[in-house]
């Protein structure tokens, strides 16, 4: 059985991890990595079979591709906490020569990113390829990619949609967080969306829902499509909250790439239990 109480605990620390690495550099988006904390905890500490020792291949292990590249500090933050690089190394989050830029890239061999990313709309393609590798090599394993929703206004994402189930990668789990917010604003403002379920569905995939700041539910969706193979890729509609964690930051676009100041950054980190431990500054 998972250990709900530890799995929160450690993502409380990622949020502070998020925290701490954008206000250091004043440069970031703290909103979706931190309504994302849940999501890469619960993958990275209980759901995938990864190996931190990392290589491209990934031959024999489960897959994360992180399609919506700004929310990196999330994804930095929990690398670092499950032993791919040194948590010390959040420090220099954004800061000129490090591997831990604002968008993550392969060229400067940070151990855990297979791709770079940040131009949205190209994991779920990415992520459909690793997929089709592993059905053709024999590897069981599973693809998971996730997706913001403001990201599902791009035109590669439906190119993909048509692929997954034309090749029937069962071994894909698309995730789309659905927070309801862009940069520019909600999404229903800005272009809306309509149905994913329904839409997803029409193109042949399973569909499923969760609550993504929901540890234990997180984890359980999450075990129950690893283990599902009926010829169709799955969609997880993942409802979120933008800036979970922090009360000043929840549910608003204005959080999405703004870095908190002092005094707000005290605020925040009040709010979020240290559990193992704050990266040096």
């Amino acid at each position: 059985m998972p250990d709900i109480q530890k799995l929160e605990s450690i993502a409380s620390q990622v949020r502070r991890d998020i925290i701490r690495q954008v206000s250091l550099c004043q440069s970031g988006h703290p909103g979706g990595s931190l309504g994302n904390a849940d999501l890469l905890t619960a993958l990275y500490f209980e759901v995938m079979k990864h190996d931190t020792s990392f290589n491209m291949e990934a031959k024999g292990e489960d897959v994360f591709f992180l399609s919506n590249g700004h929310i990196s500090p999330v994804f930095y933050s929990v690398l670092a906490r499950a032993g791919y690089f040194p948590v010390e190394e959040l420090a220099t989050f954004r800061q000129i020569n490090s591997r831990v830029q604002g968008h993550p890239t392969t060229h400067e061999g940070l151990p855990g990113v297979r791709i770079a990313s940040g131009s949205l709309g190209q994991g779920v393609s990415v992520a459909c390829g690793m997929a089709l590798a592993k059905k053709m090599n024999g590897d069981d394993r599973t693809v998971f990619v996730l997706t913001g929703d403001g990201e599902q206004q791009e035109g590669q994402i439906w190119e993909a949609a048509l692929f997954a189930p034309h090749n029937k990668l069962d071994n894909l789990v698309l995730i789309i967080d659905d927070n309801g917010q862009q940069i520019d604003g909600p999404t229903e403002e800005v272009l809306k969306l309509g149905n994913f379920a329904d839409k997803y569905e029409a193109f042949g995939w399973n569909i499923h829902h969760m609550d993504g700041n929901n540890m234990e539910e997180t984890v359980r969706v999450l075990k129950e499509v690893q283990e599902m193979r009926n010829g169709k890729p799955c969609c997880i509609v993942m409802k979120t909250e933008m800036g979970q964690g922090v009360d000043f930051m929840v549910g608003t676009h204005k959080w999405h790439g703004k870095a908190p100041n002092a005094e707000q950054t005290e605020t925040a980190l009040n709010q979020l239990e240290e559990t193992l431990g704050d990266f040096p500054a």
